[in-house]
């Protein structure tokens, strides 16, 4: 059965007037109400709905609506009390600043002007409103034309917000989508003091003892307080991934996932069946207050695959939606030792760490408790269920149990780390190291491969295709023809390293030993497979020099062999 996904659609009026599926997330509107808050922050990763969520809001709320036919048969539409009262009654004031970016600070600030010339021309009325004052109505002349001062800039949202409430003679609800975006891109970019000054007037001013302001809703990904934005909020309410309340509205439930999957029609025949489990098992496992919840997008974006190709295997859809710099970051950071706690990580296991939720996004001098929080708090590790955690687990005191959340995720750090180590490597003075290896120097090797191990971060839990893509990516950027898993002989060779201008080459056969003392005999086996395999055998039609290599590996040690030379560790011996 084909259905139309919402995917990229941040729109509750298209979701709801093209007939898309939507997963009802009304009741949203009824326990936000139940609050009792001048300014609410909701901070949650990237790609989790707060864009389609805020401009349901936006829709349920604005005067300038009839939405009661876009509401028919959802959640809140069954509360006729609350929606008499609160459904198209308010004036509301909805502004994204998920776009605010650029490579300098004159890009960004432009595209913020462009942002606010947009919103003015929504809300055009108040240019010719009676209710607005003179030098109120100059200001939004500058404003819409993009052409006022860096003070209009900072005070637009209070000015707004002002003339909106005296022409409609009620307060404004504020709803600003992605807060923190303009100033994570400015951290990325190198303009985060800049970008810092504008954005803690020009959004400070809008909630600070603001009399003409209903109530605000804001969302991000962060709760930088530090930063004093928030300074002077009268009854504000911060609600992040560590809070029960809204838990269940910002992701898909394993209920709602399964209810999509049936509307699609992948759950009919007991064959499928193991789709949701790969679903569950690449999209599931955040923990929202204690809502275990998938990452709507891609969830939604798998679906839409496999309705066209129901075998279709699950992929990374995250990694490009969102700051994926940040793991980056912290493993380049020469004043953090995070390297053994990244691989607990990455082969499954949890961690212990304080987590700070008032941060800051100068990733370059957070401590490192804060860059366990960012990671944490952006979706890129989760806290652990209780049900996960390991018998006898002690959590220390002040502490979160944090893991990564699903495949996807750990494919994305493994990605990183792989990446980080290619480029460490390619950065180094090999000469040495690549005279050791053409002349057969399987001492020196084995040490400085040993040392490069201890220097590394493990990302797939010592299995033999992370030595193979080690081994390989030790050659990365010098100049040689490297083939992996290479037709050779009667079989397939690990590693083929080619060097035509020299006319020489090199054989590689890797082995995962399982004990220290098997290395030996793996690294032997390994010359041997060469040899009976005759991956050799290709080269002998001109090449001059032909090295084989068995190389045995056992966590962060390593053994090579070449021909029949043995050197393990720095002690030599013979066969």
């Amino acid at each position: 059965m084909k259905i139309r996904l919402p995917i990229g659609i941040e729109s509750f009026e298209e979701v709801r007037t093209n007939d898309c599926c939507y997963i009802d997330k009304t009741g949203f509107i009824q326990e936000l109400l139940e609050d009792t808050f001048k300014v609410n922050l909701i901070t949650r990763p990237r790609r989790f709905g707060k864009t389609l969520t805020m401009s349901m809001l936006a829709d349920f709320f604005s005067i300038h609506k009839d939405s009661k036919e876009l509401f028919e048969g959802l959640e809140i539409s069954h509360n006729t009390e609350l929606c008499k009262e609160w459904r198209n009654q308010w004036p509301v004031l909805f502004l994204t600043l998920k776009d605010i970016d650029g490579d300098t600070f004159e890009d960004a600030y432009n595209m913020l002007q462009f942002s606010i010339s947009s919103l003015c021309i929504e809300h055009s009325y108040l240019e010719t409103s009676e209710q607005v004052s003179p030098i109120e109505r100059k200001t939004f002349l500058r404003l819409i034309n993009q052409e006022g001062t860096q003070t209009d800039v900072k005070t637009a949202l209070v000015v707004l917000i002002r003339m909106m409430e005296k022409h409609y003679r009620k307060p404004v609800i504020l709803l600003i989508d992605e807060y923190d975006v303009p100033l994570a891109k400015a951290n990325d970019h190198g303009y985060y003091p800049q970008m810092l000054n504008i954005m803690r007037t020009f959004l400070g001013m809008a909630w600070k003892t603001n009399p003409s302001l209903k109530f605000a809703v804001i969302t991000g990904c962060l709760r930088i307080a530090k930063e004093s934005i928030f300074t002077g909020a009268n009854n504000f309410v911060s609600n992040s991934v560590s809070t029960p309340r809204y838990s269940r509205y910002f992701g898909f439930t394993e209920q709602e996932v399964s209810l999509l999957l049936k509307t699609a029609g992948l759950l009919r025949q007991e064959e499928k069946s193991n789709i949701l489990a790969d679903i569950r098992h690449w999209y599931d496992g955040y923990l929202f207050g204690a809502q275990e919840v998938y990452c709507p997008w891609d969830v939604l974006n798998h679906v839409s695959i496999l309705m066209t190709d129901p075998g279709a295997v699950p992929q990374s859809y995250w990694k490009d939606t969102s700051h994926n710099q940040i793991i980056r970051r912290f493993i380049d950071r020469k004043d953090l030792f995070v390297h053994d706690k990244f691989e607990i990580l990455l082969s499954g296991g949890i961690i212990q760490e304080h987590i700070a939720e008032d941060l800051t996004y100068d990733f370059d001098h957070s401590s490192e408790d804060n860059l366990w929080s960012i990671l944490y708090l952006t979706g890129y590790l989760t806290q652990a269920s209780p049900k996960l955690l390991p018998a006898r687990f002690s959590l220390e005191e002040g502490k979160k149990a944090l893991r990564i959340p699903n495949e996807e995720i750990r494919t994305l750090f493994a990605e990183t780390v792989a990446k980080w180590f290619t480029d460490t490597v390619t950065m180094l003075d090999r000469t040495e190291f690549f005279y050791a290896w053409w002349n057969g120097d399987a001492a020196k090797l084995t040490k400085e491969i040993t040392d490069i191990l201890f220097a590394t971060i493990s990302y797939f839990d010592y299995r033999e295709d992370y030595y193979h893509a080690f081994t390989a990516g030790l050659f990365v950027g010098a100049g040689y023809e490297v083939a992996s898993n290479s037709e050779q002989g009667t079989g397939r060779a690990d590693i083929l390293i080619k060097d035509r201008k020299n006319r020489r080459a090199i054989v590689i056969e890797t082995k995962r030993s399982r004990t220290e003392a098997s290395m030996q005999k793996d690294c032997l086996d390994a010359l041997e497979q060469i040899e009976r395999q005759q991956y050799a055998k290709s080269l002998l039609k001109g090449y001059t020099t032909i090295l084989c290599y068995g190389a045995a590996f056992f966590e962060k040690q390593s053994l090579l062999m070449e021909r029949n030379s043995l050197i393990s560790s720095g002690r030599g011996a013979s066969t």
